[in-house]
């Protein structure tokens, strides 16, 4: 028999249910008893009431006619019976009422088994009942569990309702207020922008009375000029060796018999032209910075047009050096094979293996997205500024070089002619001429305005990276060797060996010094004046992760800096030979590209992902001017030396903002310019 514990009712209810059922069989049947066992018992006791008068009624052989004729029982009837007869018909009576009782005890039977047919159906039913009452108060317990879920469901759908309604009229004013206040915003855009032109037509007014007035000036003085001959002569006190070199250009030689020769009447002839009293203020200034030019070209120059190079000033102030982690950011979708500061240190563009470049601006120490340059056919192995911060070049798994224009999303030019994967690609000082390191055993030299190969050199060994300095190419080679190309001459001048593959070359600002990384698991300092191997850096647990691991100079060349296998960044001082630091970033694989800003602010590395370094007391450690060399640097150059090249740089720095004067004051007059008198 099944119990209500059997549905997971506690064992206390079920014993008591089977009690209760106990209980209740032994009053149905107690019931049902309750009259056939007295009415048996009554039958027994006649029974033997019966036996007992048939004994006594048997009669004695002699009285056996009287006794018969004489019975107690039928003193009417039977009185003329014997006592033979007599006792026959009694015992045919109790047969008859024997076989009664047993047809009466055949039938309790019957109605026993039928009734324990009965109770056990009614046992079963009880428990499928009990089960069911369980089962109910279950459900009963569910549906109010379920109800009260429902009552607080719906409190809460009438709270959001009426807090919804509630937020619907409040961003209805707020949209009204919203509609007031750009209202009165384009209102006051249009009065501020009248306003500012206004400002800015008075300023262009008053800019252009000055020019006119300058213009004036320096007509006046033109023509005073051109009554008498011009003789520069060289003064190095206030001009640097370029200008001298200029200058002496511009001397006339006289002879005996001739007052001036062809070369002095070309000189002289603008300045006796007519046109001398019509000159603007732009012609004047090219006048005036055609004295101060370049030099021409020499070597590979075309038709001996003037070539614009770039050079840097280093200000030598001490590199502090990095500690910690200041920005890290997921920059590419593959590995970052490539990272390169701009000439201002606030543009940062790396390079991957997904073929896109990515313009950072570097603020307050971190990277901000500037702008992704799209169109390589292949991953990248190298990036370059032009010394003028306004291009970049690339170096591509395609076989190609590609230039884009800093501010363009697309590829302004492809440099192709190579026949395997181009490994480094750097501008020379000049903004219009590259160099470029190939697989193919070859390194070319392009002229950037026709996208032209102006030169090709062929090498034994493939090339992993290249570096240029004022007329000399470096090379460095998978046969273990840095070779040295003169750009003005057709063979190579000197190569050094080293132990390992070279994997990177880093020039130093002065171009005295020359950094390179090899499969070796060292990083040696070249001395360019003496062309050896002046130092030989290794630590524990430095070891280059690939054929194209880059390692660089500080700003003021006091430090070297190298990414390991295992995602550190290691700095040796330059001076001692000695590690300074191994620093433990956020990278865990192997760094293979890494650069330190020309400020010396910021040292950034990459493999999968963009991280920045900075020291957290750092100033601007590391300033650079661009100027206009007219003459090789010498070694032995004196501090007075210096000190006029950083004034002569200095002295050219207004003019440029003579030219872009009126295009700030209209753009913007918040700006302010320095007055040029």
């Amino acid at each position: 028999m099944e119990g209500p514990g059997v549905l997971g009712a506690p064992a206390a209810r079920w014993k008591r249910h089977i009690v209760r059922q106990l209980r209740q069989r032994d009053r149905t049947q107690k019931a049902l008893f309750l009259e056939l066992v007295p009415a048996y018992n009554r039958l027994l006791e006649k029974a033997e009431l019966l036996a007992r008068f048939s004994e006594e009624l048997q009669p004695e052989p002699d009285d056996v006619t009287l006794s018969v004729h004489q019975g107690p029982w039928e003193k009417e009837s039977h009185q003329g019976l014997s006592p033979a007869a007599l006792r026959v018909k009694w015992q045919e009576e109790v047969e008859g009422l024997r076989l009664v009782c047993g047809e009466m005890a055949y039938q309790v039977v019957e109605k026993s088994a039928t009734l324990g047919t009965l109770e056990s159906q009614l046992e079963e039913r009880q428990s499928r009942l009990a089960a069911l009452k369980a089962r109910v108060e279950q459900l009963e317990e569910v549906r109010a569990k379920k109800a009260g879920q429902v009552h607080a469901r719906r409190a809460l759908n009438e709270e959001q309702r009426a807090a919804y309604e509630a937020l619907r009229a409040r961003v209805g004013h707020q949209e009204a207020a919203l509609r007031r206040l750009e209202e009165e915003a384009r209102d006051l855009l249009e009065r501020l922008v009248q306003h500012k032109a206004r400002a800015a037509a008075e300023r262009n007014l008053r800019n252009e009375r000055r020019e006119r007035a300058k213009q004036a000036r320096v007509s006046q003085e033109l023509k005073k000029a051109a009554k008498r001959t011009v003789s520069i002569s060289e003064s190095p006190d206030t001009l640097g060796d370029g200008i001298r070199e200029e200058a002496e250009t511009l001397v006339v030689a006289a002879k005996p018999g001739s007052l001036e020769s062809e070369a002095g009447e070309k000189w002289k002839r603008p300045f006796r032209s007519a046109s001398a009293t019509s000159l603007t203020m732009s012609r004047c200034v090219d006048v005036v910075k055609g004295l101060l030019d370049f030099k021409k070209r020499r070597g590979h120059s075309i038709g001996g047009a003037p070539e614009q190079r770039y050079q840097s000033i280093p200000v030598y102030v001490t590199t502090r050096l990095p500690t910690q982690a200041h920005d890290v950011l997921d920059a590419h979708l593959s590995e970052v094979s490539a990272v390169r500061f701009g000439p201002n240190s606030s543009l940062l563009a790396t390079g991957g293996a997904d073929r896109l470049i990515l313009l950072w601006n570097v603020v307050g120490g971190h990277l901000k997205a500037n702008q992704t340059l799209e169109g390589a056919g292949g991953s990248i192995t190298s990036v370059d500024f032009d010394p003028s911060g306004s291009q970049l070049l690339a170096a591509t798994y395609n076989k190609a070089a590609q230039l884009w224009k800093v501010g363009e999303a697309q590829s302004k030019e492809t440099l192709s002619g190579h026949t395997d994967k181009v490994t480094a690609a750097k501008f020379k000082l000049t903004r219009h001429q590259a160099v470029t390191g190939s697989r193919d055993r070859t390194v070319k030299e392009w002229d950037l305005c026709r996208a032209y190969c102006s030169r090709t050199i062929n090498v034994l060994s493939y090339c992993n990276d290249v570096v240029c300095g004022d007329h000399i190419i470096i090379s460095g080679h998978n046969d273990q060797k840095i070779r040295f190309w003169d750009s003005r001459g057709p063979r190579c001048t000197q190569v050094i060996p080293v132990q390992g593959r070279v994997t990177s070359l880093s020039l130093s600002h002065d171009q005295l010094h020359l950094l390179s990384c090899s499969r070796d698991d060292t990083l040696k300092v070249i001395d360019l004046r003496v062309s050896n191997i002046r130092q030989v850096f290794r630590a524990d647990g430095f070891k280059c992760g690939s054929d194209w691991t880059k390692a660089v100079f500080s700003p003021d060349r006091s430090y070297a800096l190298a990414g390991s296998w295992d995602g550190a960044l290691y700095i040796w001082n330059v001076d001692t030979g000695k590690l300074e630091s191994s620093l433990r970033g956020p990278h865990s694989a192997a760094v293979n590209a890494v650069a330190w800003c020309y400020s010396g602010n910021h040292v950034h590395l990459g493999n999968g992902e963009a991280s920045g370094w900075r020291h957290m007391e750092t100033q601007a450690w590391f300033q650079s001017l661009p100027y206009r060399a007219g003459a090789e640097r010498s070694d032995q150059e004196t501090a007075g030396r210096k000190a006029q090249r950083q004034q002569r740089a200095v002295v050219l720095e207004p003019w440029t903002f003579l030219l872009c004067s009126k295009i700030v004051l209209v753009l913007g007059p918040s700006l302010q310019v320095p007055r040029v008198d």
